[in-house]
């Protein structure tokens, strides 16, 4: 099994979608950056556990779990012309973007803040505190993945 950090806004969707979404699952759609594509399509595994992290709002930072619940597949947002992820290189026989769909398994009593994590030297070495990185999904170590459960609300 993986572990992964993914960000989304919670405007756009956050966790509480998730949580109304049917069976708590969604698709983990619109990706359009190569490297984490390729993470999708060829590394995130049915089962693997990711952290639903909430970007660029006033209080970043892991709101819950999610699971993998299916592996990666061609994003049909990438198809549609209507869709703001739209991409028209990509065609149903050479799909270019990749999505998973993941289900909530927890959601946190409170946020665990982005200025905790990064106040936190038990996680130095962390994707997501590194400078300048702007991925959406990181994998993240079991070293930290255990060390940050304990320190949030985790039941």
């Amino acid at each position: 099994m993986k572990y992964w950090l993914m960000k989304s806004e919670p405007e756009v969707f956050g966790i509480e979608h998730l949580a109304h979404a049917k069976r708590q699952t969604s698709a983990w759609d619109g990706v359009r950056n190569y490297q984490v594509r390729n993470m999708l399509r060829d590394e995130m595994q049915v089962g693997d556990l990711a952290f639903f992290y909430h970007s660029s709002c006033a209080v970043p930072g892991i709101a819950g779990i999610m699971k993998i619940s299916r592996a990666g597949y061609p994003d049909h947002t990438a198809l549609d012309p209507e869709n703001h992820h739209y991409d028209p290189r990509s065609t149903r026989e050479n799909p270019i973007w990749y999505m998973v769909d993941v289900t909530l398994m927890e959601r946190f009593a409170r946020t665990l803040t982005l200025a905790e994590l990064r106040a936190d030297s038990a996680l130095e070495g962390m994707l997501l505190l590194r400078p300048g990185n702007r991925l959406s999904i990181t994998p993240v170590t079991a070293k930290h993945w255990k060390h940050i459960l304990k320190r949030s609300s985790h039941t």
